[in-house]
């Protein structure tokens, strides 16, 4: 089993960022170029539903959808639908059992630990996806960032020039770690919604 991660700190960053959202914002871009703020809130919703439901092992047929396959509607319900969520999620993956053997999520099985460090990296940069499309402060906690750029860092040796996710933005020397693991998800570091 890895070390688990307190999910507390970025959920609740999350979950402020999206309360900060205005209703004329729904229809504004983001860095996915697929989604615009609705989506990625749709995203939200539903990922963290599912990564909740991978941590307590609840291997129903929502852990089998591929996030891509579809782009995500929001109900009409998620300004109380995602808090609650992320508050779930961070309770289950306290538990140590959440890290310990198999799960599924994505349609993928996974080890449980691997499983709490994506979900980790889903809430970190799709939380810096709905903050800087929506014009919000973004400042995550460097455990969260750490877990994400551990993730999203390419294995030594590895010259594709590709992350988990798709090729690498490259950033500067020495630029801050949430810019480094932005450029590793693939996303500009610099991305504003009229760029």
């Amino acid at each position: 089993m890895t070390d688990m991660i307190d999910f507390a700190p970025q959920a609740r960053l999350v979950a402020g960022i999206a309360e900060g959202v205005t209703e004329s914002q729904l229809s504004g871009p983001t860095p996915c170029p697929e989604y615009e703020v609705r989506h990625l809130l749709g995203h939200l919703v539903g990922l963290t539903g599912a990564f909740r439901d991978a941590g307590r092992k609840d291997l129903g047929p929502g852990l089998d959808q591929d996030p891509g396959s579809a782009v995500p509607e929001l109900g009409p319900g998620w300004r109380t639908d995602l808090p609650k969520l992320l508050d779930e999620l961070v309770e289950v993956w306290r538990d140590p059992a959440a890290w310990e053997g198999m799960t599924r999520a994505g349609g993928l099985d996974l080890p449980g630990a691997v499983a709490g460090a994506v979900a980790m990296d889903e809430l970190v940069v799709h939380g810096w996806d709905l903050a800087r499309a929506t014009g919000q402060a973004y400042d995550p906690d460097e455990a969260s960032l750490g877990v994400a750029e551990a993730l999203l860092t390419p294995e030594e040796g590895d010259t594709s020039g590709n992350s988990l996710f798709g090729p690498v933005v490259p950033v500067p020397d020495g630029a801050p770690l949430l810019d480094r693991v932005i450029g590793l998800s693939g996303r500009d570091p610099g991305w504003s919604p009229g760029a």
